[in-house]
């Protein structure tokens, strides 16, 4: 009798929305085509009555001789779109998920940066040595069989040039496990190493002591090593032992709580204070995308652009977040930023030329990098002043140039007027450094 009652509501269903697809349609032989496709499908033939059949022509009928009595003058019934009457299933299906978590857009992705993480790290346990003797007929005394246990997986970091911060680090890796020994002297499978991938300029601190630097592409360092497997009774077969009933556990791995500390590894650093066009000027020297914007403190994470160059020569430039009176005290986005520009091999000092006396901007800088890091402000620069375009920049150029005693490059990211200056004298400090490495026996920093 359900199954009756269920039979029906579903043939009353596929009714009521032939109805809905016939008054949305002006054609009578399409309505008569989707009745006898439904009919067919979903209902017998023996139990699609004759009543229903008259039902359906006479409607048809209906539409056809209203249809044809109207008058030239007067438009056609407005048809309503099949789209508002009938209800597909993907319909159906699209409002009957469940809501989950939306996936992250590239911008938010973005925004996830970490240069500190705090991992621990533990080494795989080695596999458990057997005690067994061999058993096989008319062999009354097989001797000891029990196999060693398998050694347990190193957890390794290695740099990988596709990572770009420590977000997608873990707080604890855990090593895979040695398999125990078996019967028959077989030995236990070691387990695998676990590879923990690291950006390049990725620094490993075991509470204040430096372990590792790993600045170069390929580098590893083994984070924590896996415990040695246990010995079966085979092992301890001797002439004065012939038959040892002595097997030892695996031993456990090694446990390490590590510190990652992320340096941006690049050739030119821009240093300079907030909304000095920084960011602008790598849009307009590489292909790099960072945020621009008319309010201070935009750029919140470093970002490292590529400048080509002939003969297939790359120079890494990297745009540092702004720098602020006493960021060296940990002031303003603090001392979290500083230390990129450690690996940075020269420098580019970035001043906004509209501002008064422009020159104190440099001062400033050079002091909190020399605060920071005793030298820091030694290594080979440049003076970039940016916004020329601006006219109250005009003025202070000459006086900029008057109080550093150097060659200043006045330029503008915005327009563009003379970058081919900043890109010659970038290349010229780019082949003195390698110079120097090359003569010093070390290799070079190579994108």
């Amino acid at each position: 009798m359900g199954a009756a009652c269920e039979f029906r509501e579903t043939r009353s269903h596929y009714f009521a929305q032939a109805v809905l697809k016939f008054l949305a349609s002006s054609d009578p032989a399409t309505f008569a085509s989707q009745i006898a496709g439904i009919t067919g499908a979903m209902t017998p033939a023996r139990l699609f009555s004759a009543r229903s059949r008259t039902m359906f022509e006479g409607m048809g009928h209906w539409a056809s001789s209203t249809q044809a009595g109207l008058k030239p003058s007067q438009p056609p019934p407005r048809q309503v779109s099949p789209r508002l009457l009938s209800v597909s299933c993907a319909d159906l299906v699209k409002h009957q998920e469940l809501p989950g978590k939306k996936p992250l857009s590239e911008k938010k992705l973005k925004r996830c940066f970490v240069d500190c993480r705090r991992v621990l790290v533990c080494g795989g346990n080695g596999g458990a040595g057997a005690s067994c003797f061999h058993s096989e007929p008319r062999k009354e005394f097989g001797g000891p069989d029990g196999g060693d246990g398998g050694n347990g997986g190193h957890v390794i970091l290695r740099v990988d040039q596709q990572v770009k911060s420590l977000s997608s680090v873990l707080s604890r890796y855990q090593g895979f496990n040695g398999e125990d020994g078996g019967s028959k002297n077989c030995f236990g499978r070691s387990g695998a190493v676990l590879y923990i991938q690291v950006p390049v300029g990725t620094l490993v601190k075991e509470g204040n002591r430096v372990v590792a630097d790993l600045a170069h592409l390929g580098d590893e360092y083994i984070a924590a090593l896996g415990g040695a497997g246990g010995k079966g009774n085979r092992f301890f077969l001797a002439n004065d032992n012939r038959a040892p009933v002595t097997c030892t556990p695996g031993q456990p791995g090694q446990q390490r709580v590590l510190h990652l500390e992320l340096k941006t590894v690049a050739h030119a650093g821009m240093v300079g204070f907030p909304n000095a066009g920084k960011s602008s000027l790598l849009r307009a020297l590489s292909n790099a995308r960072p945020a621009v914007a008319s309010y201070p403190f935009t750029t919140l994470k470093p970002h490292v652009g590529i400048v080509h160059y002939e003969g297939h020569q790359q120079i890494a430039v990297a745009d540092i977040p702004g720098l602020i009176r006493g960021a060296h005290q940990n002031r303003g986005l603090g001392s979290a930023f500083l230390r990129h520009i450690e690996r940075c091999c020269f420098l580019l000092f970035v001043v906004d030329l509209s501002l008064p006396e422009p020159w104190t901007q440099v001062d400033d800088l050079k002091y909190e990098l020399e605060m920071y890091e005793e030298g820091l402000s030694e290594r080979p620069h440049a003076i970039v002043a940016n916004k020329i375009d601006l006219p109250e920049a005009q003025a202070n150029l000459s006086q900029l140039r008057d109080h550093m005693g150097q060659e200043v490059i006045a330029l503008s990211a915005v327009t563009g007027e003379n970058l081919e200056q900043l890109l010659l004298h970038l290349k010229v400090l780019y082949d003195a450094y390698m110079e120097a490495k090359l003569g010093q026996g070390c290799k070079p920093l190579r994108w």
